[in-house]
């Protein structure tokens, strides 16, 4: 197929994208682009919602997994139970973290840390959101330029970094004025797009293999594909330990995540934003499901053509096609012209929302908790929109920059490593916002406060490394996030003092 056509769609799309954005960004004020007026509708939302969650990485990662080895069974399904603990950690926000953010009328959620244990903690707290989002967004943007360089733009002699600095470039010019009111919209859109593209290569994919969904179950059973759960307490994807997991990875980051919340509370109210999660949550675990369900289809209709496992590799012509190379190759490769068109409109619509957003909210709370905008009254609307642009680009360069770096490590798994790197980074925040929440201790002024939240990830990060040794063969999985929080909790308590009166 023809990388020209290609790319003229991807064109195509950023200047539909555009044309929203100018659109919405109409009158827009500095209020418009942090919490879109508090005027969101929670149906686009929720259902936009969707699209920043699940991004490029669902759409190429988890399907990839499902043929991953560990050991001498397929990884299969399993993902799936760290999805079953999502539904406990959206019940927490929506119950527990919701009501206190609309209570208490917060514009970043980090102003509650303020209001609750003092200015130290609430500076740490964004310092942390800051690196967490900023790792976690440039590895999904990594994940789907990477697809786009290879089969688009290495053909057309255009090198990585000029890909990567476009495609930014393009994310800012629809972002800087709009903000969280513009993205309301643009999620919305590429949500309907990315899952209209799951649907169509679903269904073309069992069409080609003229199976029915009960005898793609089957053969996804007779494959060994369809392992769901791993009673294995030692291994890392032991099901307690995944559905552990998967509720603190939810709480943390969605629940205690400016980029997520910052849609949340956009929402008029307090029951609006609520049906908002409990919507969100149950679209979020059928799609999950239907991701895997069609990388088991997608291992199976390679395995017709000829692939085969050696080792850890599933080889196609002595290619290793295996994780997140499957998908890209198997409908850019493999399949018809018009599929590989559907695939790449999917693709960057699961690559915007993810990147869009995240560049709005590292601005919004760079500008509003590390630099304090909101709190200086001495600024005017123009010079408070002077320094979001500024720090809006900024972020820009900074994410070129992480791109790179995930350039030069070029994992074949990319949402391993962001949920492994949110075990270390959202951990101080689990501990900071669960001592708040379940204790009424005070903690004293200084830095002793942003010591321990370093200091956390540091020892879990030995603990992690040295867990087998020490604990008789058991490895940390997800749980390291709930571990990383606790040695926070234990931390800021022993920092901590009675509050008086």
């Amino acid at each position: 197929m023809s990388p020209l056509l290609l790319f003229s769609f991807v064109l195509g799309y950023f200047i539909l994208l555009l044309s929203v954005a100018l659109y919405t960004s109409r009158n827009a004020t500095n209020e418009s682009f942090f919490i879109g007026n508090r005027d969101s509708n929670w149906i686009l939302v929720a259902f936009g919602m969707i699209g920043t969650s699940l991004s490029g990485v669902t759409f190429v990662s988890v399907p990839g997994t499902v043929g991953n080895l560990s050991g001498d069974t397929y990884n299969g399904f399993g993902y799936f139970q760290v999805v079953l603990g999502y539904i406990f950690g959206y019940a927490v926000i929506a119950l527990v973290l919701i009501p206190l953010y609309y209570r208490l009328n917060l514009t970043s959620i980090y102003h509650y840390l303020e209001q609750r244990l003092g200015m130290e903690s609430y500076k740490t707290g964004a310092l942390f959101f800051i690196i967490s989002r900023t790792f976690g967004a440039t590895a999904r943007l990594f994940l789907v330029i990477n697809v786009l360089q290879i089969f688009i733009l290495d053909e057309m002699g255009i090198r990585f970094e000029w890909t990567t600095a476009i495609i930014l470039g393009m994310i800012l010019l629809y972002t800087f004025k709009g903000g969280v009111k513009t993205i309301v919209y643009t999620d919305t859109l590429q949500t309907s797009f990315m899952l209209l593209g799951l649907l169509i290569c679903m269904g073309y994919i069992l069409s080609q293999m003229n199976l029915g969904l009960t005898d793609a179950m089957s053969r996804i059973a007779d494959q060994g594909y369809a392992r769901m759960i791993d009673t294995d307490w030692k291994s890392r994807s032991f099901i307690l330990k995944n559905l552990v997991g998967g509720a603190v990875i939810a709480i943390a980051m969605t629940g205690l995540d400016q980029e997520m919340m910052q849609k949340n509370i956009s929402v008029r109210t307090v029951r609006d934003s609520q049906k908002n999660i409990f919507t969100f949550t149950t679209i979020m675990v059928i799609v999950n499901l239907l991701f895997l369900f069609l990388g088991a289809l997608l291992y199976i209709y390679m395995i017709d053509q000829g692939a085969h496992y050696e080792g850890k590799q599933f080889l196609l012509n002595g290619k290793n096609i295996i994780g997140d190379d499957l998908f890209p190759d198997v409908a850019l490769n493999f399949l018809p012209p018009a599929m590989g068109i559907i695939f790449i409109i999917a693709l960057i619509s699961a690559l915007f929302p993810s990147a869009d957003g995240a560049l709005t909210a590292l601005t919004s709370s760079f500008c509003i908790d590390i630099l304090g905008i909101r709190r200086n009254n001495n600024l005017s609307e123009a010079q408070q929109q002077r320094t979001r642009i500024t720090v809006h680009l900024s972020f820009a360069v900074v994410f070129l920059l992480c791109i790179m770096v995930f350039k030069w490590i070029d994992n074949k798994s990319i949402i391993g490593i962001i949920l492994d790197l949110a075990g270390y980074t959202y951990g101080p925040l689990l501990g900071l916002f669960g001592f708040g929440i379940l204790t009424r201790r005070t903690l004293p002024k200084g830095y002793g406060v942003t010591a321990i939240c370093l200091l956390a990830p540091a020892a879990c990060y030995a603990l992690g490394k040295f867990s087998a040794e020490l604990f008789n063969g058991y490895v940390i999985g997800f749980e390291m996030l709930l571990i990383n929080g606790m040695v926070t909790f234990a931390g800021l308590y022993a920092l901590s003092k009675k509050r008086l009166g």
